[in-house]
Order: structure tokens, then C-alpha cells, then sequence
């Protein structure tokens, strides 16, 4: 799997990016608008992310505008629903009117911070980008 993380704090980046690289190869963007840059750059290399963890409060480009550009994107290039980016908002802001507007624009899942890695693996399951470890062992 090919994860792009996109947020600014060093801190919450670099917990994250640990964390995913279970999962597979992590690159990682500082601000919105190198988050788009690289996602663009993954669509004309035909490498494209499956996961991007998408921080809502960034300079430059704010998260909400990130995933709307990227939903824009991915319609001028026709890409199928079923092969779009998945998208985990993630964000410290408590307010439900940023959350409902991301859900709105397109993002698959959402992810309060301090992020709760348990959580953000069930939402990658449900989002069939990995597999459940407890149906792994029962095969």
C-alpha cells in the first residue's frame, strides 16, 4: 500500500508515518499544497497513493480544500469511485461543522487527534485497505 501523510506538526507526522510503515511505503507532505503537489506527481507517474491521512488545519492549503482539489482531480481524470483515494481526515478541532463539511467533499473516514492508532486500523479495514488480524489468524 502507498500512504501519503499530510500534516504539519512534526510531532503528529512523525508518530504517523511510524506507525504506517507497517503498512506499507509512507511519504510524507509538510503543507497542503505539497500534499497536492505529490498527489498529482503519483497520477503522472501512474503510482498512485491508496491512503492519504489528511490533517484538516495546515498552512498554506487547509486540509478541506486539499481533499476537494483531489476529488476535482480525480473526476477530470474519470478515475472510478471505486478506485478513488481513500481519505482520513484528521484533526484536533472538536468542531462537527468542519467534520460534516469533509464528509461532505468527499473523505472516506474521519480520525480525532491525539490520533488513536487502534481506531485509524479499524477505519483502514473497513476501508478494505487492510486485512483484520484476528480473521487473519482464523485461516
Amino acid at each position: 500500500m502507498k500512504i501519503l501523510i499530510a500534516e504539519d506538526d512534526r510531532v503528529s507526522r512523525t508518530f504517523l508515518q511510524k506507525f504506517m510503515q507497517g503498512y506499507g511505503e509512507v511519504e510524507v507532505a509538510v503543507d497542503g499544497m505539497e500534499a497536492v503537489d505529490m498527489y498529482m506527481d503519483s497520477i503522472k507517474k501512474n503510482d498512485r497513493y491508496d491512503l492519504l491521512c489528511l490533517d484538516i488545519m495546515m498552512p498554506k492549503v487547509d486540509g478541506l480544500k486539499v481533499l476537494k482539489v483531489i476529488r476535482q482531480i480525480e473526476k477530470q481524470q474519470n478515475i472510478p469511485a471505486e478506485e478513488h483515494l481513500k481519505i482520513i481526515m484528521m484533526t484536533a478541532l472538536a468542531d462537527v461543522g468542519y467534520v460534516d463539511e469533509a464528509f461532505r467533499q468527499g473523505c472516506d473516514a474521519y480520525a480525532s487527534k491525539p490520533v488513536d492508532t487502534e481506531k485509524v486500523q479499524e477505519v483502514m479495514i473497513k476501508l478494505g485497505l487492510v486485512q483484520d488480524p484476528e480473521n487473519q489468524e482464523q485461516e
